[in-house]
């Protein structure tokens, strides 16, 4: 097994596991981040292709009130559109009705999308972090601390430092990593009912060669009641000259085949559009539910946002060795990618204004 000595190790490189190796970086930290999957990102993917617009089949869309995260894409050098909505919609109210075509108010509040995809803030951030530090294809089993060094351990790598940050859903944390000494009883109930942003989401895209829906009395705009697609929006590149649809299928549908779930999307379509639907490029789909890095079966139903910001997140364990963030753990916009870097941003000011940082330099 290969020992691997740093200051902070990170479980997790998606979007607060970068952000944090980041800020950490400023402050001349030595770090390591561990990532289970073969690729960078987490929960955020984008499917790239020649002949399609980027298919965003994690986390998309941008708010004007997500401050934190357009600072952050500005330090990148990365720029924002404007979603599409149009000034209708299609909608289903129920399977037996017909949809109608309805008016959209103009929204004070729209939502953006990153040019050229929301990967670009993952390749970026990496870019700024010497890829020895990062090791991929790594899972963590298990977190144990012995004196004044933590261990992260996976089936072949054991990571020493002076303190872990997980950046993984607590569910995950607490369903698939062993901790000596034992975690408190209420961060471990707590972590079994905390919501996984997107663990119960389906995605789903279709390119097209041509923006059919781009016509009077159509729309990229659809909200189905009937569904199994409950929304789609148009998803065409910041250029607009590649075309798609992209929206959310019933995470019900989890454990059907995806030549299944692609006739049904069809299925859906066809009413609207009729049959020039089929005449697709490229369907794409991610069933968050069967990522078994993100997702992990809980004892019970969770809601939505619950337990995401609670007050266990906000302090550190194992005597400030162990701290767990990500945008479950943020008080703020829990669930998106603000509340992703919200939660780095925090723990990071926390560790400077507690001294802990100017320990490790």
């Amino acid at each position: 097994m290969e020992t691997v000595k740093t200051d902070i190790i990170i479980i997790g490189a998606g979007l607060t596991g970068l952000t944090l190796a980041y800020y950490l970086k400023k402050h001349h930290i030595n770090v390591v981040l561990i990532e289970a999957r073969e690729r960078l990102g987490g929960r955020i993917y984008t499917k790239q292709n020649p002949n399609n617009p980027p298919l965003e089949m994690g986390a998309t869309w941008i708010s004007p009130q997500h401050t934190l995260l357009l600072e952050l894409l500005q330090e990148l050098g990365l720029k924002i559109f404007e979603q599409k909505m149009g000034d209708t919609a299609i909608y289903e109210a129920f399977s037996t009705s017909p949809f109608q075509l309805v008016s959209l108010p103009k929204s004070d509040t729209p939502s953006y999308r990153v040019q050229h995809g929301t990967q670009q803030i993952i390749e970026k951030l990496a870019s700024k972090i010497d890829q020895k530090q990062m090791y991929t294809s790594q899972v963590v089993q298990s977190i144990v601390k012995e004196g004044n060094a933590i261990m992260a351990t996976s089936e072949t790598h054991k990571f020493v430092g002076s303190m872990v940050i997980s950046t993984i859903p607590p569910l995950l944390f607490a369903n698939t990593l062993t901790v000596s000494p034992s975690l408190p009883n209420d961060l471990k109930e707590i972590a079994q009912r905390t919501h996984t942003w997107m663990g119960d989401s389906i995605k789903v895209a279709l390119s097209y060669k041509e923006k059919f829906w781009d016509q009077k009395q159509l729309s990229g705009t659809i909200f189905s009641n009937a569904g199994p697609i409950s929304e789609m929006y148009d998803h065409s590149n910041v250029e607009d000259s590649l075309f798609a649809l992209k929206g959310f299928f019933n995470g019900a549908y989890f454990a059907i085949s995806k030549e299944e779930r692609l006739q049904l999307v069809l299925d859906q379509l066809e009413k609207y559009f009729g049959n020039q639907v089929k005449d697709f490029l490229n369907y794409e789909e991610l069933v968050w539910k069967n990522e078994p890095y993100t997702a992990t079966e809980a004892s019970g139903y969770i809601l939505p946002h619950q337990n995401n910001g609670n007050a266990v997140y906000q302090k550190g364990y194992l005597d400030n060795t162990l701290f767990l963030v990500g945008t479950e753990t943020s008080p703020i916009n829990g669930g998106y990618m603000e509340g992703a870097v919200h939660s780095a941003n925090y723990l990071y000011t926390t560790l400077k204004s507690k001294g802990l940082l100017g320990q490790l330099v």
